[in-house]
């Protein structure tokens, strides 16, 4: 039989014990916590690509709480997978929905890393959100001048054409109903895609669209613009439309800074490279499914702008 002695002894020892575990979990916790208020890091939004879901960040997340320890990341688990395929002009408005009371919680504001396709839907909710706070927008081998290849991804999705034909079905009512197709950029038929495209066309005003002075307005509101890309991509194609260059009618490769859309100035990429905002960062021998999981791409284009 215990006495009352070695009861409060066992009693006692058992307390400390019980002390130390919940110090253990809950110092670093609030170091991380004390840090990400010292250091003032912002919130990280990241929005996937096609055929991603939330799952496939773990490694870009952990990246990030590793460098900015604290930093409060979401991965917006929406359209993910085989739903990535729904209208880009849809996804805007789902993902701007999930993505507005981050912001308003955020009064320093947020930065956005938008990987391949979703590069793109970022860029449709920096245009048309005129309250956002957006502070660095990372584009991760995002085709933001459109997308023209026979890749993987097109034969999967559509076994019977190749990029020289896809035209006849992305240029149609049906067509603008599948997310590829919206920003579908056929460069041997130009009219097709300016008159047809119901996203990137209106997005770089390659189509006449009463909203592109707002849509200026909205978009200049970002602190930093980075694109990130690389040769060895094998998906967006070409690999410098991560970086605006695209290809003209002989698929000849033309740089951004000749680009009509940056000559003239038509949604502020020629403004933000004046503000010295616009940073282009190309990283060769990364394979497009492992831009978001490399880590030296991360400390080479990703973490300076994420403070």
């Amino acid at each position: 039989q215990l006495s009352s002695s070695s009861i409060f002894s066992v009693w006692t020892r058992t307390r400390r014990s019980s002390s130390s575990r919940v110090s253990a979990l809950l110092y670093p916790l609030l170091g991380a916590c004390f840090w990400a208020s010292v250091a003032g890091y912002k919130p990280v939004i990241i929005v996937h690509g096609l055929f991603d879901s939330s799952e496939d960040f773990k490694n870009l997340k952990m990246f990030i709480n590793q460098s900015h320890p604290g930093t409060n990341v979401t991965v917006i688990d929406l359209f993910d997978r085989s739903a990535s395929l729904e209208p880009m002009w849809k996804q805007v408005e789902g993902f701007k929905a999930a993505i507005y009371p981050i912001m308003q919680n955020a009064a320093d504001g947020v930065h956005f890393i938008c990987y391949s396709q979703g590069g793109l839907v970022c860029r449709g909710i920096l245009s048309t959100l005129s309250e956002h706070n957006v502070n660095s927008f990372i584009s991760l081998s995002s085709p933001q001048a459109g997308q023209y290849g026979d890749t993987d991804y097109l034969k999967y999705l559509f076994p019977q054409f190749v990029k020289s034909n896809l035209y006849h079905l992305c240029y149609t009512g049906v067509g603008q109903r599948i997310s590829i197709c919206n920003y579908w950029n056929d460069p041997h038929h130009r009219d097709l895609y300016v008159n047809s495209s119901d996203y990137l066309a209106l997005l770089n005003s390659e189509r006449a669209n009463p909203n592109a002075t707002e849509w200026k307005k909205n978009f200049l509101k970002i602190k930093k613009l980075v694109l990130i890309g690389g040769p060895d991509d094998g998906v967006i194609t070409p690999w410098q439309s991560s970086q605006f260059g695209f290809y003209d009618n002989n698929e000849t490769v033309i740089e951004m800074q000749e680009q009509d859309l940056f000559l003239r100035d038509v949604f502020g990429l020629k403004t933000l490279a004046a503000r010295g905002d616009l940073i282009i960062c190309s990283v060769p021998g990364v394979q497009h499914v492992f831009w978001h999981s490399n880590e030296t791409v991360f400390h080479t284009c990703m973490e300076k702008w994420l403070e």
